[in-house]
């Protein structure tokens, strides 16, 4: 009976204070920008203010209001009247008057479906003794979460091949003669670089992928002796070379390269370059001595003073004689050829039976123009990859498994890539994987990172990052980093304020009729104004697309104001 008798009187106390305090503090009015609550950017700023009206707060009055989102604090707001000292803001009693506070606070899940409520305790004189309760108010809804359905799957860049299908080629057999001589040995004809270049040619006539270009031959001299005598050494070694490799065309019954007039024919006197080279490689002289017959070459312009400075090296010059010059002392029959590489149709066989026989520009060729189907490709790549050990190869496996939502495999395959070459194309697809994995400082690093390709690729690169700025709350970057009409540049627009040019956007992008597409624009219709009629055929035609839009619209505060709307509740119950 006492505790019954507490009860009742406990709760006329509580009735007399919040009937008190209702006599100092009366007929507040709260105004709310924005009010859904809007997050941006990663967190939920609003401004709040307190509108007090004439004889609304008494003189020796002050109130601490809570402010709470959900179940979260945000501080507290003080109003005060004018004979109290104090920090907070003073509102006469006559006329009355406004307080602004603004707050901030960051997003998280629990913040999308919740109540902006006001409460708080009222407090009366200099000892502010309270008297009474500020009854729980709640003033906006929160939280619209627009921007995050700016779309976080990017467009990959691919890497391409370099193949050359027709190939300039050339094979070459060397005639060598005796100091100071142009005459061609009969045993040089029969050497077999000789024999082999005539054979080859011969095999060249019925090779399809073969057309020989033109027949040269170039003729040496070595650097002792007359210089200028060495020059038209050198030009009758190409005269007797021709003729001798005439005959033998004309033994072959090759007729059409038997005219030794045909032939490009040069002779280029002493050649130094090859005398160095053949120099460094032989074993017979030591290094301090080729180093002074170098000397003596490049120092010595009188050719008769520069051999004897060569001779005057005793042994090594012997040396040279015998080890050196005679290799220099030649004249070079070259054959340039075309070879025409694989067909397609080879292409595409040997990537199915005969992988090892393509190139790694085979493979690359035939996966990203001949073959059509994206199992095949990944088949391909996978075939090759570890073997060929090139960047490109795993890039554009990940790109096929990046299409098929196949993420794990992706990533392996683009790190694997990076690994070989950090590419633009590779650091663009790594910034998308980091982009899904929600680490968008990450993404933004490697987005960065994404340079030196070509305008159309650096423009893929930009328009992936937008949706990074839609995130961030950078719309107006958004919209400058796409390049056409899109699902993130409507977004973009609308998150702007541009709700018409939004909405022109939206109609003209591949994404219209995709289920984030059909659901921007029931949000658009309701942002435009648009009656539950038009909402709701909107987010029926998106909810047939993908179901999982039913529990988002039932609770996204975008439509707030059709919740009581009997055709919104019957749509998303």
């Amino acid at each position: 009976m006492k505790r019954k008798s507490f009860k009742v009187f406990m709760g006329f106390f509580i009735s007399f204070l919040i009937l008190s305090s209702c006599t100092l503090l009366k007929d507040l009015d709260y105004t709310v920008n924005p009010s859904p609550l809007e997050m941006h950017g990663d967190s939920i700023k609003f401004t709040v203010v307190v509108n007090v009206p004439e004889k609304g707060i008494k003189k020796s009055v002050k109130a601490e209001i809570t402010p709470k989102l959900g179940d979260k604090a945000l501080g507290v707001w003080t109003i005060q009247g004018s004979k109290i000292q104090g920090n907070g803001k003073t509102i006469e009693f006559k006329p009355g008057g406004s307080a602004t506070f603004e707050s901030s606070i960051a997003y998280d899940a629990s913040l999308e479906a919740a109540d902006l409520l006001l409460t708080g305790k009222i407090f009366k004189g200099a000892k502010s003794k309270e008297k009474g309760e500020l009854p729980a108010t709640k003033i906006a809804d929160a939280t619209i979460i627009t921007p995050l359905l700016a779309r976080m799957t990017c467009t990959m860049c691919t890497q391409s091949d370099a193949l050359v299908r027709v190939l300039d080629k050339s094979t070459s057999a060397v005639i060598n003669y005796n100091k100071g001589q142009s005459l061609v040995k009969s045993k040089e004809l029969k050497d077999d670089d000789i024999a082999n270049l005539v054979s080859w040619i011969a095999a060249a006539q019925t090779n399809e992928k073969i057309a020989i270009e033109s027949i040269t031959i170039r003729g040496y001299a070595s650097p002792d002796g007359e210089f200028a005598k060495n020059g038209d050494l050198s030009t009758d070694r190409v005269e007797s070379a021709s003729k001798a490799f005439s005959r033998l065309m004309s033994k072959a019954k090759l007729d059409a390269y038997s005219d030794a007039s045909s032939y490009d024919q040069k002779g280029l006197g002493e050649d130094f370059e090859e005398f160095k080279k053949q120099l460094a490689a032989t074993e017979s002289i030591a290094e301090a001595e080729k180093n002074l017959f170098i000397r003596v070459l490049e120092m010595e312009n009188d050719p008769e003073k520069r051999e004897a400075e060569m001779v005057r090296l005793g042994k090594s010059y012997s040396q040279l004689e015998k080890d050196v010059f005679p290799n220099i002392r030649r004249s070079v029959i070259t054959v340039n050829y075309k070879e025409s590489g694989l067909t397609d149709e080879e292409m595409i066989a040997f990537s199915a039976n005969k992988i090892d026989t393509l190139s790694v520009e085979e493979v690359l060729f035939t996966g990203e123009t001949l073959l059509k189907d994206d199992n095949s490709r990944i088949a391909l790549y996978s075939a090759v990859a570890e073997k060929m050990a090139d960047s490109r190869v795993y890039n554009n496996l990940g790109s096929l498994y990046y299409a098929q939502n196949d993420i794990p495999n992706a990533k392996a395959n683009f790190e694997a890539s990076a690994q070989l070459n950090e590419t633009g194309e590779v650091m663009n697809n790594l910034a998308a994987i980091a982009m899904l994995d929600g680490d968008r400082v990450k993404s933004r690093t490697l987005f960065a990172a994404a340079k030196n390709m070509d305008a159309e690729k650096m423009s893929i690169v930009q328009s992936n990052s937008a949706a990074l700025d839609i995130l961030d709350g950078s719309y107006e970057a958004a919209e400058s980093n796409i390049a056409g009409n899109t699902f993130n540049k409507a977004l973009a627009l609308m998150l702007q304020g541009s709700l018409e040019d939004a909405e022109g956007t939206l109609a003209e992008s591949d994404d219209k009729n995709d289920a984030d597409g059909l659901y921007l624009a029931a949000i658009m219709a309701a942002r435009g104004g648009s009656g539950a009629s038009d909402v709701v055929a909107k987010l029926t035609l998106a909810i047939g697309e993908d179901a999982s839009f039913k529990e988002k619209a039932g609770k996204d505060r975008e439509f707030v104001k059709f919740f009581g709307d009997d055709s919104f509740k019957a749509l998303v119950k």
